[in-house]
């Protein structure tokens, strides 16, 4: 099903960047569009994760130099059975992560250092699972190349202006009504196609992303305070490249917490009561339902859950509501 729809997002953007060639040199305009794309798909990927990491300035970690982050990632990794990946660190006070990389032997995961700081263990434990969950899905190669060709389109589609006086008789003209047109038609529509595997695979990662570290509320809580972060905290790299916000865990560009036709995420309240909802199914299945309590999770966002605690996975056990709840392992 991955590879499927994998194959079908690659055709679609493929024919939004051959149209907008099109109209902007007829014919030879597409074939050209049409090579360029073909080019751009080979390259991203292969050179997919390099791409991204490279553009958001992550420098890779280890052991030695991030030992309780690397730890982290290395025991979710184990658990979920997956070969380790690369370990990155963005330096943005925006906490945000995303992951990246062809397939699950050429994985990366990295973690801005806003996202490290704010942070409890198990919250960035919550995170980290949920990138593993796309690692896993194999969701990472779609995300890349969408984000590779989705901003590819909207950059081509900007160039037309400088075209719309000189198209030859083969392909006609559509004039600069019509130029103005598809410069807003042709990223919207590359959007719509972003859109169309990014909302699903979300509730699917948080959930496979639970499991894996063992803590649905941990997650819960980090997407909380994460939402609240990056809409108090701009993310210049992902302003400059609008294309790629999707592949990260929250939108990084506005923050807003709407389910419309045109955000890239999911809304977070929604995400958050489904982890919500599996971590009262978790604290039933011991034997009874638990009497739920109505709690405030970080940045305004209010859910349920049991009111007896549970384990926190295997992070050491702390309730993230406590004050004894240790910070990240960056301060």
């Amino acid at each position: 099903m991955n590879v499927m729809r994998t194959a079908m997002l690659i055709a679609a953007l493929t024919a939004l960047f051959m149209g907008v060639g099109y109209l902007i040199g007829g014919s030879s305009g597409m074939m050209i569009a049409f090579v360029i794309a073909a080019g751009m798909n080979i390259f991203s990927y292969w050179n997919s994760d390099k791409m991204v990491l490279s553009m958001y300035g992550a420098h890779e970690v280890d052991e030695r130099s991030a030992p309780e982050y690397y730890g982290i990632v290395r025991q979710l990794a184990q658990r979920a059975d997956l070969p380790m990946p690369k370990v990155y660190v963005i330096d943005s006070a925006q906490p945000n992560a995303f992951a990246t990389g062809r397939n699950p032997q050429n994985a990366a995961v990295a973690a801005s250092t806003g996202l490290l700081q704010v942070l409890t263990r198990d919250e960035i434990a919550g995170v980290m699972a949920h990138e593993l969950a796309h690692v896993k899905n194999h969701d990472t190669l779609t995300m890349t190349i969408t984000a590779t060709l989705a901003g590819a389109i909207s950059m081509l589609a900007n160039f037309a202006f400088l075209f719309s006086g000189n198209r030859n008789r083969e392909g006609g003209g559509i004039g600069m009504i019509g130029t103005i047109v598809m410069m807003i038609v042709a990223p919207m529509a590359a959007m719509l196609v972003q859109m169309a595997v990014s909302r699903t695979r979300e509730y699917s990662a948080d959930r496979l992303g639970a499991e894996i570290c063992g803590s649905p509320r941990s997650l819960a809580s980090a997407l909380a305070k994460i939402a609240r972060g990056a809409h108090e905290i701009p993310n210049e790299a992902a302003e400059a490249n609008p294309a790629s916000a999707h592949l990260f865990i929250i939108n990084p560009l506005s923050g807003q917490r709407m389910d419309n036709l045109f955000s890239t995420h999911p809304d977070t309240e929604n995400r958050i009561a489904a982890l919500m909802a599996m971590e009262a199914e978790r604290g039933g299945s011991g034997g009874g339902a638990r009497p739920a309590a109505r709690v405030d999770l970080p940045g305004g966002f209010r859910s349920n859950r049991p009111a007896a605690s549970e384990p926190r996975g295997p992070w050491g056990g702390a309730n993230p509501d406590s004050g004894s709840s240790g910070r990240g392992p960056w301060g």
